[in-house]
C-alpha cells in the first residue's frame, strides 16, 4: 500500500520540476525580447536624434526632400531586421517549448501508465468492468492528447507561415522604395 502514496509524491514532484522548467523557458524568452527591443529603442531614439538634426539642417526644399528618402531606407531595413529577430526567438521559443512539453508528456503518459497498471493489478477480483473502463478512458486520453499536440503544431506551422509573409511582405515594401 505504501508504494502508491511515494508514486503520486514523485509523480507531483515531477509535474513542480516542468512546471519550474516551463516557467524557465518562457522567462528566458522574455527577457531575450526585452533585450531586443531595448537595443531596437536605443537605436531608433539615436537614429531619430541623427535625422531631426539632419532634417533641421536641410537649406532647402529639395535638400529636405531628398534627406527624407534617404532616411527612409535605413528605417525599413532596420524594421526587416527587428521582424526577422522576433521571427526567430520566437521559432526558438517554439521549438524549446515543444520539445519540453513532448518530453514531459511522455515521461507522465509512462507514469500514468504505470499507476493505473499497479491499480489494476491490486484491484479485488469482480471490477473488471471498472477496470475496462479506467483503459478505455487512458486511451480516449491518450487520444485527445495527440489530437492536441497536432492541432497545436497546425496552429505554429499556420503562425509561422503568417510571419514569414509578413517579413517578406516588408522585404518588397522595401524593394519597391529603393
Amino acid at each position: 500500500m505504501s508504494a502508491f502514496p511515494e508514486k503520486f509524491t514523485e509523480v507531483n514532484k515531477a509535474a513542480v520540476e516542468a512546471a519550474l522548467g516551463y516557467s524557465t523557458i518562457v522567462l528566458d524568452s522574455a527577457e531575450k525580447l526585452l533585450d531586443l527591443n531595448m537595443k531596437v529603442a536605443r537605436s531608433m531614439l539615436t537614429d531619430n536624434a541623427k535625422s531631426v538634426r539632419a532634417l533641421a539642417d536641410a537649406k532647402n526644399a529639395q535638400e529636405f526632400a531628398a534627406l527624407q528618402q534617404s532616411l527612409a531606407q535605413p528605417a525599413i531595413e532596420k524594421a526587416v531586421a527587428y521582424s526577422r529577430a522576433l521571427y526567430e526567438l520566437s521559432g526558438e521559443t517554439k521549438a524549446e517549448m515543444q520539445k519540453f512539453v513532448e518530453m514531459h508528456m511522455a515521461e507522465a503518459k509512462k507514469s500514468a501508465s504505470e499507476v493505473m497498471e499497479n491499480l489494476v493489478k491490486a484491484a479485488p477480483v469482480g471490477s473488471e468492468a471498472v477496470q475496462a473502463a479506467v483503459k478505455s478512458a487512458m486511451a480516449a486520453a491518450n487520444n485527445a492528447y495527440e489530437n492536441m499536440t497536432k492541432t497545436a503544431k497546425q496552429v505554429a506551422d499556420i503562425t509561422e507561415a503568417g510571419v514569414a509573409n509578413a517579413t517578406a511582405h516588408v522585404a518588397s515594401t522595401k524593394k519597391k522604395l529603393t
